[in-house]
């Protein structure tokens, strides 16, 4: 939702720029709207060009190895989740009480994957808790031969790397691109689409143009900004290989 309201922003400040600059320059004095004022704003107008297209090949850069990063560590996190399952069932029927419990974290997750969730590998209080518990379940077993103390040992690792991995996904949560960035970066394209409406004619066809590229702009940043926070808004990390753990999980 945030993203929408800095989207929708975005555009009113792009389209306005414009839509001022084109009602305002026939009231500017004579000197001022001559030939060589128009062609000094232009060359402005053009070195912001450079530059906004410059940060924002670096923003869609970021944000795209920021998903790849996020999705490469949600597969992760769900094979180990696989895996330290595979471990409790190899360990014998003792496990069954943390098996439970790591089957109730991995459906609240699921469960949890929404456009309106933060983060699914995180959901909430409650779902650090199930975790624990499958640490608290295995601290209590008491391993009646060798392979059965090489098996739980094996899986309180296997534990330890499912809670470490949650964390990563945590702190990815937030997106990395600056705020500051995005801002410097909207003020320089409405230095350029208040250049578009100087010297422009007042007519239909320009307020169209202008009103749809602010849109456009306005959009792509939008857009820039939902990939840079994979666990919202329109474009996410698929919640598909948690799936696949819970119905392994569930067998």
């Amino acid at each position: 939702m945030g993203e929408v309201l800095v989207g929708t922003a975005i555009f009113a400040c792009l389209a306005g720029a414009a839509l001022v600059s084109l009602m305002v320059y026939e009231r500017f004095p004579a000197h001022h709207r001559q030939d060589d004022t128009s062609a000094v704003v232009r060359l402005a107008a053009n070195l912001f060009v450079v530059m906004s297209s410059l940060v924002l090949g670096l923003m869609i850069n970021s944000a795209k190895n920021t998903f790849e990063t996020i999705d490469h560590n949600v597969h992760s996190f769900a094979t180990q989740l696989i895996l330290l399952d595979r471990s409790l069932r190899q360990y014998g029927p003792e496990t069954g009480i943390a098996r439970a419990s790591l089957a109730a974290y991995v459906q609240r997750v699921v469960d949890a994957t929404s456009p309106t969730q933060k983060t699914p590998a995180v959901a909430n209080r409650l779902s650090e808790l199930l975790l624990n518990q499958v640490g608290d379940q295995l601290a209590v077993l008491t391993p009646p031969e060798a392979r059965h103390a090489a098996t739980l040992q094996n899986a309180q690792q296997l534990l330890q790397k499912v809670i470490e991995q949650r964390w990563v996904l945590v702190e990815q949560s937030d997106g990395i691109i600056p705020v500051p960035l995005i801002a410097l970066l909207v003020a320089w394209l409405m230095l350029i689409f208040a250049s578009f409406g100087f010297r422009a004619p007042r007519n239909a066809t320009i307020v169209g143009t202008f009103l749809i590229s602010g849109a456009l702009a306005a959009a792509a940043i939008y857009l820039i900004m939902d990939m840079d926070t994979p666990f919202s808004g329109p474009i996410q990390v698929s919640p598909a290989p948690l799936q696949r753990a819970l119905a392994e999980l569930t067998q």
